[in-house]
């Protein structure tokens, strides 16, 4: 085990404030692999203050110098490569081809994604006799969540360093190592002092004490709708911005006439790709009542691929919860389909064959599921599927649009502008046609009770600046 000492603020790691630590736990194998300082409100108060003292230089930068930093930071992600990717197998429990695909390769191609775009953006412009002025927001308060740790970190912290901002984050007190390197990988970077600061600790103590502190501008968070709501409220008595990237419950259209098997084997896989711990995954398909018993046997098939098991071995596509807390969660839910009727076709909430040890759940698919269930309604974040049936469109639609969640969802149809206006009438952030690619540069965020704002890309950059206009 290793102990780690020490925030990263104002360009130097300093001892924390307190003595209490945070256990950092392999979920594969339920051991303590290292320790990290618990912040309270004495280092989120240095932090912010090395943030606030570093604002008025660091947003007065030349664009082209904020893009030298970035491309930098991008340099020294790509050469921690292997570092990262084991890392986040370790506190986490993801696969290590997904760890590298993902926690690894995304977080560099998202920070690149960012120099890039500095090189083009009109940070002013003309309309009429007004000269509009996009501007930093100010000191930035980034709390991250744990499922895509360095990913979450790099589409929150890169654009508000593009912008002219400084930060401060906070990570999820279950994945904090890779936060670290980040840290680490700022520091070679180059950034002035106090640009980007680093505090580990837990919501209820380090969270709030930064969400609700006098000199953060906005507040950044991505994790569930309940504690939004909760940071949302300590922001919002000072009138700070706030952006939310919270809960899903998306779904899965597979009109008639779309590929049927292809539909089924993607949504399986969007479905238990992290262990289901994703905010996006489509974890309701929506499956005409023609095709309904032939969807549901393919997705039986499908699932049988997703066999649990250790992550560090190549060819592991389901990893564990990243907690017993999660992993507790997850199985209620699943006690809880079975509860209120629905058909259990795979999975279910007994521990997978010889993995007693570690936080891991079955891979599970529901079928005869009905709208009003729980599993229908709420947010599971695990590997669990629900395979429900539709008479027509307009019944698929009812029931695509009927949660209080808005984040994601996919169309399946052979007549793409069927799918396409489909799609426009679905009230969520994204959209995936017929198995579209994941875009890092395109707008993500959510409607309804999936949060507000969006994250990737130029809407993500504007997320942190602010607008003036001068009249001549």
């Amino acid at each position: 085990m290793k102990a780690h000492e020490g925030m990263y603020i104002d360009g130097r790691w300093r001892p924390a404030a307190g003595t209490g630590v945070i256990e950092v736990v392999n979920p594969a194998d339920e051991q303590v692999i290292a320790t990290v300082p618990a912040g309270d409100a004495r280092d989120v108060d240095a932090a912010v203050r090395a943030a606030r003292a570093a604002f008025p230089r660091w947003s007065a930068t030349d664009p082209a110098e904020r893009a030298a930093r970035i491309s930098a930071l991008a340099a020294a992600l790509r050469a921690r490569h292997d570092e990262i990717a084991a890392t986040v197998t370790a506190e986490l429990g993801s696969p290590l081809a997904f760890s590298e695909a993902v926690s690894a390769k995304l977080p560099v191609t998202v920070t690149e994604s960012y120099a890039t775009l500095l090189a083009g953006y009109e940070f002013t412009t003309r309309t009429g006799n007004s000269t509009v002025l996009r501007e930093p927001v100010g000191v930035v308060a980034a709390i991250t969540p744990w499922n895509y740790p360095l990913h979450q970190i790099t589409a929150k912290v890169v654009p508000a360093l593009a912008a002219g901002c400084t930060v401060v984050l906070k990570p999820a007190e279950d994945t904090p190592l890779v936060a670290r390197v980040f840290a680490e990988a700022v520091h070679e970077a180059g950034f002035p002092p106090g640009v980007c600061n680093v505090v580990t600790g837990t919501g209820p103590v380090a969270g709030e004490a930064l969400a609700g502190h006098d000199e953060v501008d906005m507040v950044s968070f991505t994790g569930s709708t309940a504690v939004g709501r909760h940071l949302a409220r300590l922001a919002g008595g000072a009138v700070k911005r706030v952006a939310l990237e919270l809960g899903g419950k998306s779904a899965n259209v597979v009109l008639p006439g779309a590929d049927l098997g292809r539909a089924v084997a993607v949504g399986v896989a969007n479905v238990f790709a992290n262990s289901g711990q994703t905010c996006s995954a489509w974890t309701r398909m929506l499956v005409h009542a023609d095709q309904y018993d032939e969807a549901v046997a393919l997705a039986v098939a499908a699932t049988a691929k997703y066999v649990p098991g250790d992550p560090t071995v190549p060819g592991t596509r389901l990893g564990p919860l990243v907690s017993a807390r999660q992993r507790d969660r997850v199985r209620g839910y699943i006690a809880k389909g079975v509860e209120e009727g629905a058909r259990l076709v795979a999975g279910g909430p007994r521990p997978p064959e010889g993995l007693e040890k570690g936080y891991y759940v079955r891979p599970t698919v529901f079928a005869d599921v009905t709208p009003e269930m729980t599993i229908a309604q709420e947010e599971i974040f695990g590997p669990v599927l629900a395979v429900m049936g539709y008479r027509d469109e307009e019944e698929a639609l009812a029931i695509a649009n009927g949660t209080v969640y808005g984040l994601a969802g996919a169309v399946w149809c052979a007549d793409e502008e069927k799918a396409v206006a489909f799609a426009r009438r679905m009230l969520t952030g994204q959209v995936d046609i017929n198995g579209g690619r994941f875009n890092p540069l395109a707008p993500f965020g959510g409607y309804k009770q999936s949060g507000n704002g969006r994250e990737l890309g130029v809407h993500g950059l504007e997320e942190f600046l602010q607008t003036k206009s001068l009249q001549f």
